[in-house]
């Protein structure tokens, strides 16, 4: 139990904690895509205010294919996931990592065909903007979907030194022909690892679970079957990891659940229905009591499923439809968001709380727009920093009481926005997509210290471990880090 938890219990407030708690997050690591306490926040982070191509760059590599995976960092090592076109045509034959000891343990699901309903949108941790206008940088017109491609892609976990940059290990865990395609924005790989730091568990969605040791040995793999995703624009929900319990959303136009792992093993403990279209929100793990629960937004409801029997414990409605963003927890409330065509968000009290808690005053506050289509929000201390849609306007919130410290302040220099805000060292980090990262004081006041520029273009989350931010591009992984 960490010192915070215990803490929090002895004053008798029961507070959530994510996968990893509090004492984690002095180890200067990024475990998840969402960080140590699943908030965007590197507690014990210092990252560099200034850079550009030549200035505090301490590496730069070129990554093979293509992925959206957020980079994450334990110990020496940087992994990514990444999609690496092959240009072997399709012959109807696919090959998984050791798949012959575990084919006859797994059954392949298959889901009903898309409905082709509205223009939606959604990749991973990097759905699609729905943007107007030319195509100026950061700008233009979404690309729409891309056909089911026709050569195999070989689907490959990377680690990285994180001194260098250099290949430690490079594992193909899947080569296979992609029985549907994505968003032109998107990627056949949007869905970031998590670790323990004993073992890597890598989710590529459709194309597999991976449980890899730290030498990337596949240990267990798991197939959950073939997504159909609405209007073919992909992937990405990632896994939840807590203690030995891994949680995926399988959210789509077939029938759609969430299921519950063994993390030693791969085999299921439990598996639910969801009533719910595509949606690419990865659940948040917290604590009521001595109750785990498996936060999930979803267009229909906001779900509380407990993690050891996968019973909902409570639900709300409230959301509007495409659900992105990933939810976060701030003394006793669950605050969850969507941005697509019905914006909004929902503050829940959630301790202690059952049943349907729709419309009861267990919903501490609501907002009717000015909230994320993409970007998680940023919980940072007590100010709650979310993007409108996936535009240059940034809000800073009261989480307790929903008040505005300001709303809706353009970031000049940022057009689009894919990547979720971080923060560290009193500093609020947003990457825009065209390259440009504004670096602001953390407050209630909107302050900009710092403008930068690199040579990529950028949907993917920043990672922050110790003094250095790491930034995915396109084609390549950035380490920032003062020289």
């Amino acid at each position: 139990m960490s010192v915070r938890l215990h803490t929090v219990l002895l004053l008798g407030c029961l507070l959530s904690r994510c996968a990893f708690g509090a004492e984690d997050s002095a180890a200067n690591e990024w475990r998840q895509w969402r960080g140590p306490d699943f908030n965007g926040v590197a507690a014990h982070g210092k990252p560099p205010i200034e850079w550009s191509e030549s200035k505090n760059v301490r590496w730069k590599v070129e990554l093979p294919g293509d992925g959206l995976s957020v980079p994450l960092v334990w110990d020496n090592l940087v992994i990514v996931q990444t999609a690496i076109p092959t240009g072997k045509q399709s012959e109807d034959k696919s090959t998984k990592a050791d798949e012959s000891e575990d084919d006859a343990a797994e059954q392949k699901a298959t889901p009903d065909s898309p409905d082709g309903e509205g223009r939606r949108a959604g990749q991973g941790d990097a759905p699609p903007e729905e943007r107007r206008g030319g195509r100026g940088r950061g700008r233009g017109r979404g690309r729409g979907r891309r056909a089911a491609p026709s050569e195999e892609y070989k689907f490959s976990v990377m680690a990285l030194d994180r001194s260098t940059g250099k290949t430690v290990w490079d594992r193909t865990v899947c080569e296979l022909v992609p029985h549907e395609g994505n968003h032109g924005d998107g990627s056949l790989a949007p869905a970031s690892p998590v670790t323990d730091g004993k073992h890597i568990y890598a989710y590529f969605g459709s194309r597999g679970l991976y449980c890899l040791d730290m030498k990337g040995n596949v240990v267990w793999q798991k197939d959950l079957g073939d997504m159909s995703t609405r209007n073919g624009f992909g992937e990405g929900t990632s896994p939840a990891l807590v203690d030995d319990t891994l949680v995926i959303t399988w959210d789509h136009e077939g029938d759609s659940f969430i299921v519950a792992l063994d993390a030693k093993s791969g085999n299921e403990r439990w598996r639910k229905d969801r009533d719910e279209a595509t949606s690419w929100a990865t659940p948040l793990i917290v604590r009521d009591g001595d109750t785990q629960l498996a936060i999930v937004p979803g267009s229909n409801r906001i779900r509380a499923y407990q993690l050891t029997n996968g019973n909902v414990r409570w639900e709300c409605s409230g959301l509007g439809s495409n659900c992105v963003p990933c939810p976060v927890e701030y003394k006793g409330k669950i605050i969850t968001m969507s941005g697509h065509r019905e914006p909004a968000l929902v503050a829940i009290d959630y301790v202690g709380a059952t049943g349907d808690l729709t419309g009861t005053p267990r919903v501490s506050w609501t907002l009717g727009g000015g909230t994320p289509y993409v970007p998680s929000p940023l919980l940072y201390g007590d100010m709650l920093y979310f993007i409108q849609k996936n535009t240059g306007m940034l809000s800073c919130y009261d989480p307790d009481t929903g008040q505005p410290h300001f709303e809706k302040q353009r970031l000049d220099k940022i057009k689009g926005v894919y990547a979720s805000p971080v923060g560290a060292d009193g500093r609020v980090y947003i990457v825009g997509r065209d390259g440009i990262t504004e670096v602001l004081k953390h407050g209630p006041e909107f302050k900009v210290l710092a403008t930068n520029e690199l040579d990529d273009r950028f949907d993917t989350s920043p990672a922050i471990a110790g003094n250095e931010l790491f930034l995915r591009g396109r084609k390549h992984l950035y380490c920032i880090a003062e020289k």
